[in-house]
């Protein structure tokens, strides 16, 4: 159950690879490091053109103005603290475990979790959440070496459309993993259609976690603070054999943005 969550984790911390949060630097031979550099030719060739003469959009091409725009913004956002709330509940609505935190995070990748409160089950608060939060120190100071970011190498992109989500206008796109792999999932990315930035992410494991879990389904919801889009709140639905359904979530509150630096052009 302990490496299912984890590896559950992996996929919200995989998340911040597309700006969800702020990641470390990569290194210069990183995949997404490369996709970055390489977006001028996905920007020549990713798109085709139209019969009135505009550019169609397309996945791919969506993806590296997100890379590009995400890393502008991430230059700038040096140092925010923010207070979050884990929970389980099951499908009854019982609260199972609470654990109330505040992270702090200076650039480049260090993330610090200080425990404000803590009830519920200590299984759950030693097994889920401890777990999520040394995922997430971990992969902010490059000890994750997993390769389980949002990139070529990973997924194929389709555009399915466009829709609103919190009165913001967004791009649809498909994220479909190139193999079955339990760090990786399958699901939809909804990006902000001007500003380029992921406004909501929902899917599933591209792999089955364990025996024991039969389904997870996730979403994350972020927020718009100033020039920054920041977490707002993650959900993952877990069907647990024995146990049943079980609700994970994490909500996060007033962001305190400490420090800005100066943006590249």
């Amino acid at each position: 159950m302990k490496q299912a969550v984890q590896l559950l984790g992996r996929f919200l911390i995989g998340a911040a690879l597309l700006g969800f949060l702020p990641v470390a630097r990569l290194p210069i031979n990183h995949p997404v490091k490369a996709a970055i550099g390489s977006q001028h030719a996905l920007l020549l060739h990713a798109s085709t053109t139209g019969h009135n003469g505009h550019n169609v959009m397309t996945g791919d091409l969506i993806l590296a103005k997100l890379l590009e725009n995400n890393r502008l913004r991430e230059a700038r956002l040096q140092q925010y603290s923010v207070p979050r709330t884990y929970r389980v509940q099951n499908d009854k609505g019982k609260v199972r475990a609470e654990t109330q935190v505040v992270l702090h995070y200076r650039a480049p990748g260090t993330k610090e979790f200080k425990i404000v409160s803590e009830k519920g089950s200590g299984l759950i608060r030693s097994r889920v959440f401890k777990p999520l939060m040394e995922s997430e120190v971990e992969a902010a100071d490059g000890r994750n070496r997993h390769d389980s970011s949002i990139s070529p190498n990973n997924y194929t992109f389709d555009l399915l459309g466009e829709e609103e989500v919190d009165g913001h206008h967004c791009f649809v796109v498909k994220a479909t993993p190139k193999r079955k792999d339990t760090y990786l999932f399958k699901g939809k990315i909804w990006v902000h259609a001007t500003e380029f930035a992921v406004v909501q992410i929902a899917g599933q494991p591209a792999k089955k976690l364990s025996f024991w879990i039969n389904q997870v389904d996730f979403v994350r919801r972020n927020q718009k603070i100033g020039e920054f889009w920041l977490p707002l709140k993650d959900e993952s639905i877990m069907q647990i054999k024995i146990v049943g359904k079980n609700i994970l979530t994490i909500d996060y509150a007033h962001y305190e943005i400490a420090r800005v630096g100066v943006s590249t052009p």
